[in-house]
């Protein structure tokens, strides 16, 4: 009966048992953290050179010049009307609206709030995001209703030769 008593009843190569510790797994919790902590540190190292390259490009956002592009000939545009066109890229939505003779204003419209896009209502004299009544004033870009609280980013525009032509985004101050 004491035989019984002192024998174990589980195989010696078990790893939940604690006492034949020369057959634990070499891998603790203390080194599982030290595993996770290198990994975590080589990734922030290896990023660095990213978030630098991604801080020089922002940095120098305000002052970017595009390739000036044609948006449309002085006499194809009425005082008080809207063109549509694509700038800086073929994908970011821009309005042309000329306000007098010599006036001419542009904005990115995608309104500031959600990026729905901006449209211009002559009738009114404002320009209008539809999806939550946001309003902009038409010669500063800047929020007059609505949730929006940023104003739209400006696009300098400058006629030359009897057309009018983009510039530049100048981009709002945070």
């Amino acid at each position: 009966m004491s035989d019984q008593k002192n024998k174990i009843p589980f195989n010696e190569d078990n790893y939940t048992h604690n006492i034949q510790r020369n057959h634990e797994r070499t891998l603790d919790r203390r080194g599982f953290m030290k595993t996770l902590v290198g990994a975590a540190g080589v990734f922030a190292v290896s990023s660095l050179p990213w978030g630098a390259v991604a801080a020089k490009e922002l940095m120098g956002l305000s002052d970017k010049e595009y390739q000036h592009k044609k948006i449309t000939d002085v006499s194809k545009i009425g005082i008080g009307e809207a063109v549509d066109f694509k700038f800086p890229g073929e994908h970011d939505d821009a309005i042309l609206i000329r306000l007098s003779e010599e006036k001419y204003v542009a904005y990115q419209n995608a309104c500031t709030h959600l990026r729905c896009p901006v449209f211009w209502v002559k009738e009114e004299g404002e320009m209008i995001c539809p999806c939550h009544h946001g309003k902009f004033d038409v010669t500063t870009g800047a929020p007059t209703a609505g949730p929006p609280r940023r104003p739209l980013p400006e696009i300098q525009v400058k006629v030359e030769n009897d057309a009018v032509y983009a510039v530049r985004v100048k981009r709002y101050e945070a």
